[in-house]
């Protein structure tokens, strides 16, 4: 952790501890709240690693890091839903065009929160949102599998292919309207919290001036790769809230004493990787140590609920809602050579 906090970093551990977990366990079973969401609105976490000159804080990655952390580990649900505005503030940050002006204050403010739509995007040779030109705007047709945060973000960013296998990305705001549907939330092992659906796009159109970007699908699939390939900040958030747990048992202290020096060190090795200045290097040692964050992940809940004894089956059990949190972030962001690269390193 960082030696002198930055001003979010406190802020995240103030919220966690007065907000987020007292409530972690209700939140589990019955989703995330409004006021939980607009918490967070008002907490400038929304803006960390967005401008300054449009209401961000201009934050570090290892700060925003550091913010995801502390929020997963005390509200893995309600961090998932905030962690989706970050990628459209960054896009918006790069981009060139008129929306920038147009949303990039509101985002970073945290007077709107933005969701995403566009993980479908790696199913490809499969195309499961075709998007085309129609008179000055596109027009999407297709099922959007996963859509998280509906009825609590105010717009999403929502991508499709085009048939020359083009990536647009745009803004849409998020509800009900002509040419959009969601499903019924849907009933997940963890974070059925997060207010999970799926979108059924019809003939849904788009007027130009929402585009943030457009880029050969190629292009996409490179920059997206160590994204992949890169540890969440929320498995070490998740680990090092069940060795709390595990710390507070007296005959588990040594026990979670090595967990957390092991932990610390592929923690240390990850983040050095995803500050490299070059991103598409160490591709390999990227998902090495990923397999292994999660290896300690599973380890350190593991050992939280054999602690907890028979206690830990209990559904307002820290432990166990820990556990299952982890299991969602086994598959969370998974791509065909994340996985492969999971499944080969359980048969070492």
């Amino acid at each position: 952790m960082t030696a002198t906090p930055h001003p979010l970093v406190a802020v995240a551990r103030r919220l966690a501890s007065d907000v987020l977990a007292p409530q972690a366990g209700r939140v589990d079973q019955e989703g995330v709240p409004a006021s939980s969401i607009k918490a967070i609105k008002q907490s400038g976490l929304l803006g960390v690693s967005a401008p300054k000159e449009y209401g961000g804080a201009g934050a570090s990655a290892a700060v925003a890091r550091e913010v995801a952390e502390i929020l997963a580990g005390a509200c893995c649900s309600t961090w998932f839903v905030q962690t989706q505005h970050h990628t459209p503030v960054k896009l918006l940050t790069e981009s060139h065009f008129p929306v920038r002006e147009s949303l990039l204050g509101r985002l970073a403010t945290g007077e709107l929160l933005s969701g995403i739509a566009y993980a479908h995007l790696r199913a490809f040779p499969r195309v499961p949102v075709r998007v085309t030109y129609e008179r000055g705007g596109w027009r999407f047709d297709g099922t959007v599998p996963w859509y998280t945060g509906w009825g609590l973000n105010d717009v999403m960013l929502l991508a499709g292919l085009s048939d020359t296998e083009e990536v647009v990305f745009a803004f849409v705001e998020a509800r009900t309207q002509q040419g959009l549907r969601a499903s019924p939330p849907m009933r997940l092992a963890a974070l059925t919290a997060a207010r999970t659906v799926s979108l059924e796009l019809k003939g849904l159109r788009v007027p130009e001036e929402a585009v943030v970007l457009r880029t050969p699908r190629e292009k996409f699939a490179l920059t997206d790769l160590p994204r992949a390939t890169n540890t969440s900040p929320a498995v070490f958030g998740v680990a090092y809230a069940a060795l709390d747990l595990l710390a507070a048992h007296p005959a588990a202290t040594a026990t979670a004493r090595s967990l957390r020096t092991r932990l610390d060190a592929v923690r240390r090795n990850a983040y050095a990787l995803a500050d490299h200045r070059r991103p598409q290097e160490h591709l390999a040692q990227r998902l090495t140590l990923r397999t292994r964050a999660y290896d300690l992940m599973r380890t350190a809940t593991t050992a939280a609920i054999v602690a907890g004894g028979g206690r830990s089956l209990d559904l307002n059990s820290p432990a166990q809602r820990l556990a299952r949190e982890g299991l969602f972030l086994l598959v969370q962001g998974q791509t065909p050579d994340v996985r492969e690269a999971h499944l080969a390193s359980l048969t070492d």
